[in-house]
């Protein structure tokens, strides 16, 4: 049986994600309008795939949403993240932060660690997660101008509207009217549930929107908060409406990721995408110059592999045992739904790959300061330039 090394898994998985992503997708790819001018410029992502990635999140609060946007550039990292989540659900707090200095993942993933809820429900859509990051990176300013039509839309519907576990205001900034959803504790969130599919009235596309839950759940009218969680500085993400881009935290940021950047707008670093390709046209022309060596070197090792791999899925199913999920138990993973299928296994075999890199609790950077300083140069290199820890239009 070949061996399977921890870049093998990486590898395996970065292949699923740019082969088999398009078949997990919840809805058809939306039609283009039999109107459109063949002659006018197509925009990176059209405005009703827009509406419909964005509306599982657009009624979540500012910084969460300006999180999970950041951290939605990154697929594989946030499987990683994930799973690394799942094996350690007690660890929170202080020994969160110490564990996420030993993690290599970008900032923006590390941060979700601290709201488990919404990093498995990225990992469990991943063909949303990674469409919702290319959109994010083809046209921010479209992503924030379409949270917030969808929020006006919910507030006409009576759904958005303030409760013990969230404040929501509106204020004038960069001449328009935007919707502020807050925390009305600083250090808590609580992260709301609702149907995208009824929350801003009546659907006006024939595709429904993304959904976090599978097509059986049962919704709760408007919207409904767990109890909150914990985050500390963990989040530091901001929403700057006026300006119609994400920047961040600063004093949030440097507390929870122990840096002392300055700089206070996002900026995409291209090598956390880990051999990831972008996933339209636009995405791809901003940042394929600094990918496409990693990306081509990923591909040519899956492809290098791929025989001895099916050769070693094949054996291993032959035994009645999970392929792709080593000591599973003898769980056929057919048993599973699509979403927990053939990305689910070989994502988990990703961080189990990654995580056997070092002897330090599971965490691929423990013991190494170099590496650990390495991901923290990482990190701050990858925010540009910008205002203060939330402004330019943001809030502290």
């Amino acid at each position: 049986m070949p061996t399977r090394t921890p870049s093998t898994y990486r590898v395996i998985t970065a292949a699923l994600l740019v082969g088999l992503v398009p078949a997990w997708a919840q809805q058809p790819p939306a039609a283009a309008p039999a109107s459109a001018s063949a002659a006018a410029p197509a925009a990176a992502v059209s405005q009703q795939e827009l509406d419909q990635l964005l509306a599982p999140i657009a009624l979540y609060p500012d910084a969460l949403v300006a999180q999970i946007l950041m951290a939605s550039t990154y697929p594989l990292e946030v499987v990683e993240a994930a799973r690394w989540s799942k094996a350690n659900p007690k660890v929170t707090g202080k020994a969160l932060e110490d564990a996420m200095q030993k993690q290599t993942w970008d900032p923006a993933v590390k941060a979700l660690t601290a709201v488990p809820q919404v990093l498995g429900h990225m990992n469990e859509n991943l063909a949303w997660t990674q469409k919702l990051g290319d959109a994010f990176l083809a046209d921010q300013k479209a992503v924030m101008k379409t949270v917030q039509t969808l929020r006006a839309k919910a507030q006409a519907a009576g759904n958005l509207k303030s409760t013990p576990e969230q404040t929501v205001k509106t204020e004038q900034q960069g001449g328009q009217t935007v919707y502020i959803i807050e925390s009305p504790k600083t250090e808590v969130v609580y992260v709301p549930t609702y149907n995208p599919a009824t929350v801003y009235g009546t659907w006006w596309y024939p595709y429904p929107p993304y959904s976090m839950y599978p097509p059986a759940y049962v919704y709760p009218p408007g919207l409904a908060f767990a109890t909150g969680v914990v985050v500390g500085a963990a989040i530091w993400g901001n929403c700057n409406w006026g300006g119609n881009e994400i920047n961040i935290n600063r004093t949030n940021y440097n507390n929870f990721n122990r840096t002392n950047i300055q700089n206070t707008n996002f900026q995409h670093n291209a090598a956390s995408r880990k051999g990831v390709p972008y996933g339209n046209q636009a995405a791809a022309q901003k940042y394929n110059r600094g990918g496409d060596a990693k990306a081509a070197q990923s591909r040519e090792q899956y492809r290098g592999r791929e025989q001895a791999s099916a050769a070693t899925q094949g054996a291993d199913r032959a035994g009645g045992r999970d392929a792709a999920s080593p000591g599973a138990g003898g769980r056929d993973a057919a048993s599973r739904s699509p979403s927990a299928g053939s990305m689910d296994s070989g994502s988990r075999s990703a961080s189990s790959g990654s995580r056997s890199g070092s002897g330090s609790g599971g965490f691929s950077g423990a013991g190494s300061g170099a590496s650990t300083q390495a991901a923290s140069s990482r990190g701050s290199a990858s925010r540009g330039g910008g205002g203060g820890g939330r402004g330019g239009g943001g809030r502290r």
